[in-house]
């Protein structure tokens, strides 16, 4: 623990949701969900208007749909949501070189690794500013915990939510955790907190009580030990600022269970592709192709295959999961596929060219060993509906271009039709009309800025109140503060 709350947690509020309300001026103040559309789609992100409504993250759509039939619904747009996150680490970055992500929208930052905080008010300060430039550059709101460890530091923000700080003193840790459910803490899921509440024990203050003997018993020796330091107010976790990548993966959940075989190896083979993109992005390789399939019946099944040594080349893992699909049996059909790469490397293996001709060539052998007889035709995959495709190329909540009506967004698609709402970030609420498909003046386009212009904090932090440790040396430089 620190004697200065100079850990920093930021978390979006309602991250991707908010962010289609900024760029979709007729949705603001309303309902909005966004995640997989799809009879099996799952919830992303709702709204706070949503939540109110009793929708929230990992729900099903179709529930949701009950909950808040008059939502707005709307397919996620990463490319948008990685935008705005990198322009968020990029003024995180600007506070401290320590600054550990969790996920596009939630960092820690060490903010006396940067010198911009050792003591509350600095740090108070600095929080402060952070909310307020973030606002700036993005038009979004997030809140701000900020304590002597992360884990008092993320309980902080999340007290603090939507859009506050909350500073908890170093001292102050057990009287404040003590009334609050033994959920809050790390690692303390559902399941655990039943076993807890079946011993009589629903608060933190419950859990320092018990002693940690009494915590091993109930838990075991390695949860119950850091359950009883949590208890404690206890974290002594550093901010790391990079945080390896185990694996990298994709996944795929289909509306309707597919059972053509073709049409499966087909989907394995696109999804390897894109794992490979991803893999490629962050400038690793990976030496083990894992396949992932849940069938019909729900029933999840995983093969790998390790490969002679790491690759980033999509024929290779393309093939690799070819040949694992094939001691899968999908008759039944499939709900779910994913592909996945592990073992990671940050260099590939230099024999390319014969580890892939080694792939081929099992994968030529294979085919000759199945090969139909000549009279039997290749079954053909299962043709998608023009209901479906239309879907697939217009996306709800996705950005489109109309040569004459200028830049808006789809609102649904159906019976050959596509709706769009024409407004921008900036604009008034714009005015809907529904088009063909198949419009030629109608095309997809990228997400525009979520903010006009954006100011320059090119120098900031450099405004923000020193700390005193900063100060005192810029004194013993003999520089003044700007």
């Amino acid at each position: 623990m620190r004697p200065a709350p100079t850990i920093l947690h930021l978390d979006m509020d309602a991250f991707y949701a908010s962010a289609e309300q900024a760029a979709k001026p007729s949705l603001r103040g309303k309902a909005v969900v966004v995640g997989g559309l799809g009879p099996r789609g799952v919830v992303a992100t709702a709204s706070y208007e949503a939540r109110r409504l009793g929708v929230h993250s990992a729900m099903p759509t179709a529930q949701a749909r009950r909950l808040a039939p008059n939502a707005a619904y709307l397919v996620p747009r990463f490319s948008l949501y990685r935008t705005v996150s990198d322009q968020v680490m990029e003024l995180l970055g600007r506070l401290s070189p320590l600054v550990e992500p969790l996920s596009l929208d939630e960092a820690f930052v060490d903010l006396e690794a940067g010198g911009t905080a050792d003591d509350s008010a600095s740090a108070r300060a600095t929080g402060e500013g952070l909310r307020a430039a973030i606002r700036a550059v993005t038009g979004l709101s997030g809140s701000v915990g900020l304590a002597g460890s992360k884990m008092l530091a993320k309980i902080a923000s999340e007290e603090a939510k939507p859009d506050g700080l909350l500073l908890i003193e170093p001292g102050t840790e057990r009287e404040l955790l003590a009334p609050m459910s033994v959920r809050i803490l790390p690692g303390v899921g559902p399941a655990t907190g039943d076993h807890l509440r079946r011993a009589g024990m629903t608060t933190v203050h419950d859990l320092a009580e018990a002693g940690e003997a009494e915590l091993v018993r109930l838990v075991g020796k390695a949860h119950g030990h850091g359950l009883h330091r949590m208890a404690l107010g206890l974290d002594d976790r550093p901010v790391v600022a990079e945080r390896d990548a185990k694996s990298v993966s994709v996944e795929d959940t289909f509306d309707v269970d597919l059972h053509d075989r073709v049409r499966v190896r087909a989907e394995v083979e696109r999804l390897a592709v894109r794992c490979v993109e991803r893999l490629r992005a962050a400038d690793r390789s990976g030496r083990t192709v894992v396949l992932k399939v849940r069938r019909y019946d729900f029933s999840t099944l995983t093969r790998s295959e390790t490969l002679r040594g790491p690759t980033d080349d999509p024929m290779v893992v393309r093939e690799a999961v070819a040949r694992l699909l094939e001691s899968v049996d999908t008759t039944g059909g499939v709900r779910l596929l994913g592909v996945g790469v592990t073992g990671l490397a940050d260099y590939t293996q230099e024999d390319l060219f014969a580890q892939a001709a080694d792939a081929r060539e099992l994968a030529q052998r294979d085919r000759e060993h199945h090969a139909p007889a000549a009279e039997e035709p290749v079954p053909e995959p299962e043709a998608d509906s023009a209901e479906q495709l239309a879907a697939r190329r217009w996306p709800a909540g996705h950005d489109v271009h109309h040569e004459e009506h200028g830049h808006g967004w789809v609102q649904g698609s159906g019976i050959g039709r596509v709706t769009v709402r024409f407004e921008e970030p900036w604009s008034a609420p714009g005015r809907v009309l529904t088009f063909r498909i198949d419009d030629p003046l109608l095309r997809p386009a990228d997400p525009l800025p979520l903010v006009r212009e954006s100011p320059d904090y090119s120098s900031w932090p450099a405004s923000l109140p020193k700390s005193r440790s900063s100060g005192a040396a810029a004194s013993e430089g003999g520089e003044s503060s700007p």
